[in-house]
């Protein structure tokens, strides 16, 4: 399910990009988590009769409130989103 061509490469690569310290790395992860879990919730709407609706949408919730913590910038959220999609599978 991953691929190698890199979703974030643009911050990775930019000169003018995010700093480099652990609220950054903190984002940065959370949203490769989130990209992960996403392809997830495709796997999980392609399950035939219905079967991986409920796991979709329990995903599609957690990646609504990992967005809601970045925008917010609140971390301690955004910890705790971390850890819950990185348990996904």
């Amino acid at each position: 399910m991953t691929s190698t061509n890199d979703p974030l490469d643009f911050i990775n690569n930019n000169d003018l990009g995010m700093q480099s310290n652990a609220q950054s790395d903190l984002v940065q992860l959370l949203l490769y988590e989130i990209i992960r879990v996403k392809e997830l919730i495709q796997y999980y709407d392609s399950i035939p009769n219905g079967a991986g609706q409920l796991g979709s949408s329990i995903l599609n919730e957690l990646v609504a409130e990992a967005y809601s913590s970045l925008v917010n910038y609140d971390t301690i959220l955004m910890q705790k989103y971390y850890d819950l999609l990185l348990n996904c599978d």
